[in-house]
């Protein structure tokens, strides 16, 4: 299984003026700790960094430290996020037939949650890991008047990984392009092309580091998960 990680992003509500997966967490970079997942799942066989040029080199030297076993490629970055998966996407090995999209931010990401998603995307073209919502969610207006309470049975927070058939994927991210589609995430390109993405449970700390609360969260739930 093949494995993008889109790590081009910047810490702005991080307080950052670099990109949040170059700071650390326990004493290495977020992205290591990603990258250190990937490394453990046994379903995993190419990693592809898609990052900025600016980046390049601390990104180098992190690969340098790990020391993976696995082939890593870096691929360069494009303007938004969207961008970037499709930049990834075209650097896939010809072999290519699955690809899992997997966010650098979301570090806490387990080997078992990678493996979990890889097996089910082989009798599917699409899956995206979620976990239920909580919540009670309120459908507002524009000027903060509610709509509708949906029912949250139906709810599902998404995360990543995120995968999909890469022919499909491929032909969805053309399309977009072509008719100037703009999504936060790749599940909803396969949405508006009618095409079925399925739910993989999720894990309740696979939480998306955008803020120094949640980089504070992180590191709890990485000394629990450590045993420190």
């Amino acid at each position: 299984m093949h494995l993008i990680i889109p790590a081009a992003g910047m810490g702005r509500r991080m307080g950052s003026d670099r990109n949040k997966l170059l700071l650390t967490l326990m004493g290495k970079p977020l992205l290591a700790w990603t990258l250190l997942a990937a490394e453990a799942a046994d379903g995993i066989t190419w990693l592809g960094i898609v990052g900025q040029p600016t980046d390049q080199s601390d990104f180098q030297q992190i690969l340098r430290e790990l020391s993976l076993s696995k082939p890593v490629q870096l691929i360069q970055g494009g303007e938004t996020r969207q961008e970037s998966v499709y930049n990834g996407l075209q650097a896939l090995p010809p072999d290519a037939e699955r690809v899992l999209i997997h966010d650098g931010a979301r570090c806490l990401a387990t080997p078992q949650l990678l493996n979990r998603c890889a097996a089910v995307l082989l009798d599917c073209p699409g899956l995206v890991a979620a976990v239920p919502v909580k919540d009670t969610i309120k459908v507002v207006d524009q000027t903060g008047v509610i709509q509708d309470t949906p029912d949250r049975k139906n709810l599902w927070a998404a995360q990543t990984p995120q995968g999909f058939d890469v022919q499909l994927l491929k032909q969805c991210h053309d399309k977009g392009r072509t008719l100037g589609w703009e999504v936060t995430d790749d599940a909803a390109l396969f949405e508006r092309c009618k095409l079925p993405v399925r739910i993989v449970e999720g894990e309740e700390t696979n939480l998306k580091v955008t803020t120094p609360v949640d980089l504070a969260i992180a590191e709890f739930i990485l000394r629990q998960r450590l045993g420190l």
